[in-house]
């Protein structure tokens, strides 16, 4: 059952995450188990940082985030030592090569999105391009039997993202979860054990 977005806003605000985006995300790893324990996780457009406080205080994760941002997150990486949050853009190339200096990942995770324009298609467009980089990233440095998820805006070029994905993944999925605003065009790409 869908919900109302203000239900998962204060759900998000009375269990101390900074957005309600949590929910997305534990949605997902309920129905797919797309992390464990002792992962390395790169996590792209990780601010404000709900997802990866969510993996470290529900999921107990002994393993490790990279997580990457145009702006700061609000994750502390002197409360979280596995933890560490690079400020930059993943369509720039030089921030590719620094993530990639923590050598490869057990899981990829994106909710990356573009700054809106209010017109479907351009806005679609954009996301598309940055849900494509995300993946190429993914393809690059991922472990065997990884897992990657990648939020994109549904449109014209959804299709191609997901046969692109498939080529590489032995499972994948397209995703809404119920934590997803009922108007929005957000759509989860879902992929798993990463043909290396």
């Amino acid at each position: 059952m869908k919900r109302n977005s203000d239900y998962y806003t204060k759900l998000a605000k009375s269990k101390g995450y900074p957005a309600r985006s949590v929910f997305k995300l534990k949605e997902i790893q309920e129905k797919y188990r797309v992390i464990r324990v002792n992962d390395k996780i790169l996590e792209i457009g990780s601010s404000p940082g709900s997802w990866s406080l969510y993996i470290f205080r529900e999921l107990k994760l002994k393993g490790s985030i990279v997580a990457v941002d145009l702006v700061p997150s609000e994750v502390s990486a002197d409360e979280y030592s596995r933890y560490t949050f690079i400020q930059g853009d993943i369509m720039d190339d030089t921030i590719t090569k620094k993530i990639a200096s923590y050598g490869s990942f057990n899981v990829v995770l994106s909710d990356a999105a573009p700054s809106t324009s209010g017109n479907r298609l351009i806005d679609s467009s954009r996301s598309y391009e940055i849900a494509k980089r995300v993946l190429e990233v993914g393809i690059k440095l991922l472990k065997g039997g990884g897992n990657i998820v990648v939020k994109t805006l549904q449109g014209g070029e959804t299709g191609k993202l997901k046969s692109e994905m498939s080529r590489y993944f032995g499972f994948s999925k397209l995703f809404k979860p119920a934590a997803s605003r009922s108007e929005s065009t957000e759509i989860f790409l879902i992929g798993m054990n990463f043909k290396s």
